[in-house]
């Protein structure tokens, strides 16, 4: 394998490597394993995911997803933001852009560190669920905004066991085959709320999560009437949430910031 270029970029504290392969300057190979060694922390570059971004005669470009466990995700909001504002650094795209995704087209806004998209319609919605975990029963809500989230609403988010009530609720055979990410989130004022999510294929807490801090913002608009925008504080950073509240589907806003850390080359010894 010749050494592979790739930028490193910070969504909210969600970390991606983004790979330009507009003209296949790699192979293709077993995707899910180099993914899996790519993102494997200490060993190799390490990351949450890695996005490949590819030729579209449509629209500005397409991606593909992966996490950092190999699997595919239809939609990353966090890592929707960091392509956008790489295809604009690059000159793939204007500041104003569109590209594709398996959960759909996404329209995107870059202001210089600041971008802001547009993911798309919340589906899939169910209210007042209940799960069993280890005989404690935990009231959940359900949404899909690009890939699915359950969301439970605490007095506290501080001492909950996110590692091991998260796993267990993600791997539920309710939510099988795919899986579902967890979000758990305190409401602390009337437009503000915090959150911590246990995101599938990267399977443990993340910094932040866009598409989890959309489910949230969304949820608490319908269960409490919290009023858009609201402001998702993550361990990350503070990512706002923006959508016309009374609509049974509104298209939903994400505004957060996209960092570039650091570019270089991937070489071999990086997938032992």
């Amino acid at each position: 394998m010749n050494p592979i270029r790739f930028t490193k970029m910070s969504g909210s504290g969600n970390d991606f490597i983004i790979i330009d392969n507009r003209v296949n300057k790699f192979n293709e190979m077993d995707l899910p394993d180099f993914v899996k060694k790519v993102c494997t922390r200490r060993l190799s570059v390490g990351a949450d995911g890695i996005i490949i971004i590819e030729e579209d005669h449509e629209v500005d470009f397409k991606w593909r997803f992966f996490n950092a466990d190999g699997s595919i995700a239809e939609m990353c909001g966090n890592g929707a933001r960091c392509a956008a504002r790489f295809a604009v650094n690059n000159g793939i795209a204007k500041e104003e852009l569109r590209f594709r995704t398996i959960a759909g087209i996404i329209n995107a806004w870059v202001k210089g560190e600041k971008v802001q998209i547009e993911i798309g319609v919340p589906n899939g919605t169910a209210l007042d669920q209940t799960i069993l975990i280890d005989d404690k029963k935990y009231p959940f809500h359900f949404v899909n905004t690009g890939v699915p989230h359950v969301v439970i609403f605490l007095d506290s988010i501080s001492d909950i066991d996110l590692e091991k009530i998260g796993k267990a609720i993600r791997f539920h055979q309710i939510f099988q085959p795919e899986g579902t990410n967890v979000n758990f989130a305190q409401v602390i004022d009337r437009d503000s709320i915090k959150i911590r999510t246990y995101e599938r294929g990267v399977e443990a807490e993340t910094l932040a999560c866009g598409t989890g801090a959309s489910a949230v913002a969304f949820i608490a608009n319908l269960k409490y009437g919290l009023k858009p925008p609201i402001k998702i504080v993550t361990k990350g950073g503070i990512l706002e949430v923006d959508f016309s509240p009374g609509g049974k589907n509104p298209p939903i806003f994400l505004t957060g910031d996209a960092r570039f850390i650091y570019t270089g080359e991937l070489h071999p010894e990086a997938l032992i």
